[in-house]
């Protein structure tokens, strides 16, 4: 979740951002236009006035030589060229021209420059120019009429370069791009820390009700921090929990208190069995047929017992070397596997792993039980004992007939028992008592076929210490 609201986000703030500085951006560039074209328009209403001076003295001034005014304006736009570097004229209406500078430049008869001319002509102010962006080399023209006595006799035009206004904007835009670039190292910042606040709730959510689903019903989740209602659904997550352990605990307790309060009467009736084929001639079918469903019926309620107290039962986790825990349970269950004929064999190199050796042993006992009991005779059964990175592993596989693919996702189901194996003897707990055991020490086990016949059972354990 955090890799998707993070990028979100960022995706958010970053559209912000630039629907912000992109008209900020186009902002300052049109003011730095606006304020070239405001110069150029006071600088040809400037040349305009010298102009109206060559043309037509002002009535009631002292007359002077017209060639003096002539070369005073020449003079001022040659100036003007040097220091500014702009190309400046003043050209009458049939395009001749009275004065201009550089001495080179002449009115052209198309472009823009033509354009700004023939609009002034007729008394009106060229048009703004078209936006300059940093990346283009136009030149900026503005074009002023000279009036006497309400003609239009003259126009002035001035063709600027756009280089330094062109810098200017360059300049404003970066100083932005570094504002933009700012406010989006602090929105991320932002960002990490409201996805952090927003999510650690979840991911300490998520973290219980794993350790929930593992076996440990005691975990519950800490209900502070987050946004109000991630706190009010940490506490009804708790609950929740609390109500479900409850109600597991009574389940567990019933069956505990049945399998108990059942033994008692039946191993007295058990007893009265047994007395009473005493009394009956040797070799009754229907006394030992009594007999063998009343033990049968015995083994059952013991099996209970014991899945009700593996499901209770905190684990005592330590480092354990399982691979000599393992050579010890192989050495116990050779006798009983010569006796069916069944070799066991076991590579058990020393490993270590977290577990509860009480538990790890009686897992094993249930395991290599399962196998020796369905492997034919002159089969073997391996285990080994092996270590992958965070996990060491103990693989039991048998040479017996395996499992179907149906049948494989139903191993280790309470009372299951394959068709084909109605005939041997068990109550069908063994493997979830296994199962059990090994989630309460924060194991796991797994099935699957072991070629080319048999079944092949694999207890994971995790080679690192339990968190807090």
């Amino acid at each position: 979740m955090h890799t998707r609201l993070l990028p979100l986000l960022i995706v958010l703030m970053a559209a912000v951002l630039l629907a912000l500085g992109i008209p900020l951006a186009v902002s300052v560039a049109a003011a730095q236009q606006q304020k070239v074209v405001v110069d150029r328009i006071d600088d040809t209403a400037f040349f305009a006035a010298l102009a109206q001076f060559v043309t037509a003295p002002p009535s009631g001034s002292r007359r002077t030589d017209p060639d003096e005014r002539l070369e005073t304006l020449s003079r001022e736009l040659d100036s003007y060229y040097k220091v500014y570097g702009i190309r400046v004229g003043v050209f009458y209406a049939n395009d001749a021209a009275m004065a201009h500078a550089p001495a080179d430049w002449y009115l052209p008869r198309e472009g823009e420059v033509r354009n700004a001319f023939d609009e002034a002509l007729l008394s009106r102010r060229s048009d703004d120019p078209e936006q300059v962006w940093p990346w283009q080399r136009h030149r900026l023209v503005v074009a002023s009429p000279v009036i006497r006595d309400g003609d239009v006799v003259a126009v002035v035009v001035t063709d600027s370069p756009t280089g330094q206004m062109r810098s200017r904007i360059l300049s404003g835009w970066l100083v932005i791009i570094a504002g933009e670039t700012a406010a989006m190292l602090l929105a991320v910042g932002a960002a990490l820390r409201l996805t952090g606040w927003v999510l650690r709730p979840v991911r300490v959510l998520d973290a219980t009700t794993h350790d929930i689903a593992t076996g440990r019903l005691k975990s519950r989740v800490a209900a502070a921090g987050g946004p109000p209602e991630l706190r009010r659904l940490a506490r009804s997550f708790n609950e929740m929990a609390d109500n479900v352990e409850a109600v597991l605990e009574q389940q567990r307790a019933f069956v505990a208190d049945a399998s108990h309060q059942l033994r008692n009467p039946l191993s007295a009736l058990l007893l009265r069995i047994e007395l009473l084929a005493l009394e009956l001639p040797e070799g009754n079918e229907e006394i030992a047929s009594v007999q063998t469903e009343g033990k049968r019926l015995a083994q059952v309620l013991d099996d209970l017992l014991d899945l009700a107290l593996a499901e209770h039962a905190e684990a005592d986790l330590s480092l354990t070397d399982i691979g000599a825990l393992t050579a010890e349970r192989v050495a116990a269950w050779a006798p009983t596997a010569e006796a069916r004929g069944v070799r066991l064999v076991g590579d058990c190199p020393p490993t270590t792993a977290w577990a509860d050796p009480v538990t790890l042993s009686s897992a094993l006992d249930a395991v290599i039980d399962n196998a020796v009991k369905f492997t034919p005779k002159d089969e073997r059964v391996e285990v080994t004992v092996a270590s992958n990175g965070d996990t060491s592993t103990i693989v039991v596989a048998d040479g017996g007939p395996g499992l179907t693919d149906e049948e494989l996702t139903r191993v280790g189901d309470r009372f299951w028992r394959s068709s084909r194996h109605q005939n041997v003897k068990g109550s069908g707990l063994g493997l979830s008592i296994t199962r059990a055991l090994l989630a309460a020490a924060g194991g796991s086990i797994a099935y699957g076929r072991h070629e080319p016949h048999g079944l092949k059972v694999t207890v994971t354990l995790p080679r690192t210490g339990p968190t807090a």
